[in-house]
């Protein structure tokens, strides 16, 4: 009986919804096809109930028709049910309700990761490697970390009591969720004298007024130059990105405009207030992960030639979403529009209309590509992303490196490290001493972090080759010795790879004492890429070349 009113509901809402697209349409060639496609849909549904052997569950059935019907369109345009509007909430706004943790799942163990600093996992006293046995007395044994994250947010306000294990022991923890707001300015502080520097993780509520307070706390400081890195920033909220370049832009000037196929959801943005800071140097820092609204800003301020970007060319998402609510409480993203910058290009490197014969959404081809002009005349180019004006090589891990952060040794050994060391020097001083590393070398003797590099991969392909070709014994013997020597050879990567593997592992250590802000503030030290950035912003004469000014 209940199968039957479900279904009738959804038949209605179908016949309902079909009629309504009739009047308005007067029976246009692509409304009738929609409508047929609709009517197709309620009758498949209709027999399934009526006809298919094993019970049904309405909701996931629809759940699994819409997902696939938007998997046709782009990543962006997605199916969001009631139960997982926070998700929503969180991508969105930065907000969940929840107690302010990440988790990590460690043989077959969910674990608290980072605790968020004066949130209710740290508040209650929750640390890192902290393993979570049960949640409101139902246990955590072989769930997901997704599984224990739903079941860790909650509402606001709402209690929820943990018990956990740590050094053997179990402790029981109450904690009163409270709506989670991430920071978007995770870090800002001066690089020298007289450069500052805001580090702006996501365009979230509040994004342009945080990075305003970062800036005039800075120019309090002395800050002459400023560096702003979107450095893996995925984006966010396009007014947040329009605020930030109002920061640095004149009232009145285009950032932004979207396009979309209805008219009244096609619009400009453009400064709006007096500007705070419309002569400082800026030097904007991107990478392959700053995208949607991170280009809005890098590629604005290229545009009006009033910031010098540094870095490797962005994502090139230059597609606009919206979110409509729809019946029961649920909700849809949908790609309304693409957005263009002042030169008048879109950033958008991938047509999703196009596809392979695989059915692979490419990249727009460098041909295709089409030069606009920059309020000072420099060439810049539409359909790859943002590119920089400073382009650096990125530096991409060694395999060492990888497999001790697949195995968790730079996490367990930082716990171990903050058992004996009660305390440690500020972020801007502490260093991994050659006694420390020597420690960490030591603590990986008798763990697993076994890796193939590439050359072991090329040999055991020749040495496969070698004996189906048949080669004498000796040549098979030398291929086999050399790849003996690339093994012991490989012994040597922990030192060969130290400086990188330091630099991790300070970054872990840091995170345990400080937090994220630490995290941050300890990574500057090494940071080739800002080095740069610095070098520019004080080199005057070369910056305003840079500009075209």
């Amino acid at each position: 009986m209940k199968k039957n009113r479900i279904f009738s509901i959804a038949f209605i809402a179908t016949i309902l919804c079909t009629t309504e697209i009739k009047s308005q349409s007067n029976y246009d060639e692509d409304y009738f096809e929609m409508n047929k496609a609709i009517e197709i849909f309620g009758s498949v549904f209709k027999n399934l109930h009526s006809n298919y052997v094993d019970g049904l569950n309405s909701g996931d059935l629809v759940k699994t028709a819409v997902d696939a019907m938007l998997a046709e369109l782009d990543p962006y345009t997605v199916y969001y049910p009631e139960s997982e509007l926070e998700d929503v909430k969180m991508q969105v706004l930065g907000q969940y309700g929840g107690i302010g943790s990440l988790i990590l799942q460690q043989n077959n163990q969910v674990m608290i990761s980072e605790p968020y600093e004066n949130l209710p996992a740290h508040k209650a006293g929750l640390k890192a490697g902290d393993i979570i046995l049960k949640i409101d007395g139902e246990s955590c044994e072989g769930k997901t970390t997704a599984q224990v994250s739903e079941r860790l947010r909650g509402q606001a306000g709402s209690s929820i009591k943990l018990t956990i294990e740590r050094n053997g022991k179990q402790i029981e923890k109450t904690l009163k969720r409270e709506e989670i707001q991430l920071p978007n300015v995770s870090y800002y502080g001066m690089l020298d004298k007289e450069v500052g520097y805001i580090k702006l993780d996501e365009f979230t509520k509040d994004a342009g007024r945080n990075v305003l307070e970062a800036y005039k706390q800075l120019e309090q400081k002395g800050a002459k130059s400023l560096v702003l890195d979107l450095r893996g920033n995925g984006g966010g909220l396009l007014h947040e990105a329009v605020n930030i370049v109002n920061i640095f832009v004149e009232k009145g000037n285009l950032v932004v405009s979207k396009k979309a196929k209805n008219v009244e959801n096609s619009n400009i943005f453009k400064t709006t207030q007096k500007a705070i800071a419309p002569n400082i140097p800026l030097a904007v820092m991107i990478d392959a992960y700053s995208a949607s609204a991170s280009e809005i800003v890098a590629g604005s301020l290229q545009d009006l030639d009033r910031a010098v970007v540094i870095g490797q060319p962005s994502y090139g998402k230059g597609l606009v979403q919206t979110i409509i609510p729809l019946v029961y409480n649920a909700q849809m993203k949908v790609t309304e529009s693409k957005y263009y910058i002042p030169s008048g290009r879109c950033i958008q490197a991938i047509d999703y209309s196009s596809r392979d014969e695989n059915g692979r959404a490419e990249k727009i081809p460098d041909s295709l590509k089409t030069a606009f002009k920059t309020k000072n005349g420099r060439i810049v180019y539409a359909g790859s992303g943002i590119e920089p004006d400073i382009l650096l090589e990125p530096e991409f891990a060694s395999n060492i490196t990888i497999s001790l952060v697949s195995n968790f040794l730079f996490f367990n050994y930082a716990l171990k490290f903050v058992e004996e060391h009660p305390s440690i020097a500020s972020p801007s001083e502490f260093e991994i001493t050659d006694e420390i590393y020597e420690d960490f070398v030591s603590y990986l003797k008798d763990k697993d972090y076994h890796y193939i590099t590439s050359s072991e991969k090329t040999l055991e392909t020749l040495v496969a080759n070698a004996e189906k070709e048949q080669m004498n014994s000796e040549t098979i013997k030398a291929i086999e010795d050399l790849k003996q020597m690339i093994i012991e050879d490989k012994k040597n990567d922990i030192y060969k790879f130290k400086d990188e593997i330091k630099h991790l592992l300070m970054g872990e250590i840091i995170t345990k004492y400080y937090y994220q802000k630490g995290r941050v503030e300890a990574s500057l030290k090494s940071d080739k890429e800002l080095k740069k950035a610095i070098e520019i912003l004080n080199d005057e004469k070369e910056y305003k070349k840079i500009l075209g000014k």
